[in-house]
């Protein structure tokens, strides 16, 4: 197990509401299971991308995004799970390096949505030391609701991309399902781009 693991870690909710208060305007994206449990819990929005059943695709949604809408700041929210299963999504992002795009890992070191076994974040794997290895050099852990400010105030900056592996505890809060209809989140979310479903 990796030393920083080891600490306690913040709770998840807490952490994502403060983060999502402090960057009203951004575009969110969400990876699938907690994520978007803890997202939808801090407050429903137009503006929130909901995947359901998209293992990861979060990151690569959110890089596209960001690339689309330059002028916005785009937040991925994910877990540990989803962006391992997409980790190599963070080299293109490194390659295409858009300043407007954070991505926020939520760590409890558990695969959360299939009967919490342990991750490889908990099994030595340095999230921070791979986004690095990919060319993020934006790359920073926080165990503390006090690092959240930090990472409001890159996302407000968009001077690079970022890359920020938050440890939380490893606990399940009770589930606050989002809408899991995908054609009304694709199309409220254009809606809040000023585009015209399809």
């Amino acid at each position: 197990m990796n030393q920083t693991q080891q600490k306690p870690g913040v709770q998840r909710r807490e952490f994502v509401a403060r983060l999502l208060a402090g960057v009203p305007d951004a575009l969110v994206v969400t990876g699938l299971g907690s994520a978007s449990y803890d997202v939808y819990a801090a407050g429903d929005r137009d503006s929130n991308y909901y995947l359901w059943g998209a293992m990861g695709g979060a990151a690569p949604l959110g890089l596209g995004l960001a690339l689309a809408q330059p002028d916005k700041s785009v937040v991925v929210i994910t877990g540990d799970g989803e962006q391992l299963m997409g980790i190599g999504s963070l080299a293109t992002i490194a390659a295409k390096q858009p300043r407007n795009l954070t991505i926020v890992v939520l760590d409890n070191g558990h695969f959360g949505e299939t009967g919490m076994q342990r991750s490889h974040s908990s099994l030595g794997t340095d999230l921070v030391a791979v986004a690095k290895g990919f060319g993020i050099q934006g790359a920073s852990s926080t165990d503390s609701l006090e690092g959240c400010d930090e990472v409001i105030r890159r996302i407000q900056a968009r001077d690079e991309v970022t890359f920020a592996q938050v440890f939380i505890e490893a606990n399940e809060p009770p589930r606050m399902l989002p809408p899991r209809d995908g054609p009304f989140i694709k199309n409220r979310f254009r809606g809040a781009l000023g585009l015209q479903p399809f």
